[in-house]
């Protein structure tokens, strides 16, 4: 299962009844413009206990059209990263996370 913006904003609204849906809205979504904007400006980004967002550059490269097999240019480009904090990784590997939330295609192998 997956969480969209709106149920974020859903779920901070019912946190929060004393703010109104329009304000959690506004920092949610100035929250995710000052993150696009730093990275687009190639600064790092940090929230701790959560991860770090950063920039890489990729060369130009010469790659395959995986149809045609013919070779294809393909231009330097920058793409965001996502590096998880200590706390982030602490909680996905703890014995108390949610169980209801992981796929239940996820077998262990003494359930094979």
């Amino acid at each position: 299962m997956s969480l969209i913006k709106s149920q974020l904003i859903q779920n901070i609204t019912n946190q929060n009844p004393h703010l109104y849906i329009k304000d959690v809205e506004r920092i949610v979504n100035t929250i995710f413009s000052e993150i696009t904007k730093s990275l687009a400006e190639g600064r790092r980004v940090e929230l701790r206990g959560f991860g770090a967002f950063s920039v890489q550059k990729r060369k130009e490269r010469v790659g395959r059209n995986p149809r045609t097999g013919d070779a294809v240019k393909v231009s330097e480009k920058y793409i965001p990263r996502f590096k998880s904090g200590k706390e982030l990784r602490i909680k996905l590997n703890s014995e108390n996370r949610v169980m209801g939330s992981i796929s239940s295609s996820n077998k262990t192998d003494t359930e094979l």
